[in-house]
């Protein structure tokens, strides 16, 4: 059986940041499915990419995926703004058992709420890098940061480098 990927989406992400990565997510062999507010929603893109969430935030168990993808633009800033925190205990789950995470642009904010950042060393869109650095984290200005499950990018411009950590990652997961 195939290992699934859990995307954690609302309204206003990054288009190319979704369509990239699960694409190459999927051609590598894995699942995906779109967890956000409410199963059956439809959320929209910056740029206007539709995608139907299959999974609500409420009823998601993150043992039931072997990695979370957080693409970027305004999704991650609304998904924290969810009152009872439950993207960022969901990520905090895959940090506390080291299953890989794939966060891109805005995407590592949500990281930020699970208050497992100090120490870690990421990247992010330049305008989030203060707040990581705020949280413990050690940031670097470069395409791709790998440590240990926490693979993180920039920008779309990252996303060639970004997409091949994330399938060596998950192949490295297999278990």
């Amino acid at each position: 059986m195939a290992q699934t990927v859990a995307i954690i989406l609302g309204n206003d992400f990054e288009d190319i940041e979704l369509t990239s990565p699960k694409e190459a997510i999927e051609e590598a062999g894995y699942n995906t499915v779109i967890i956000g507010s409410e199963a059956g929603e439809e959320v929209v893109g910056k740029h206007g990419t539709k995608a139907k969430v299959d999974v609500d935030i409420g009823s998601a168990e993150p043992s039931d995926y072997s990695a979370l993808l957080i693409p970027g633009g305004f999704s991650p800033d609304h998904l924290r703004g969810d009152v009872e925190g439950r993207y960022g205990t969901f990520a905090k789950a895959f940090i506390k058992e080291d299953d890989p995470i794939f966060a891109i642009c805005h995407g590592p904010q949500v990281l930020i709420d699970t208050d497992d950042l100090n120490g870690r060393t990421l990247t992010a869109v330049l305008n989030v890098r203060k707040d990581l650095e705020n949280a413990g984290a050690h940031v670097k200005d470069e395409s791709v940061v790998v440590d240990k499950n926490l693979v993180t990018s920039r920008t779309p411009d990252d996303l060639d480098d970004f997409n091949k950590a994330i399938v060596d990652a998950l192949k490295n997961n297999e278990k």
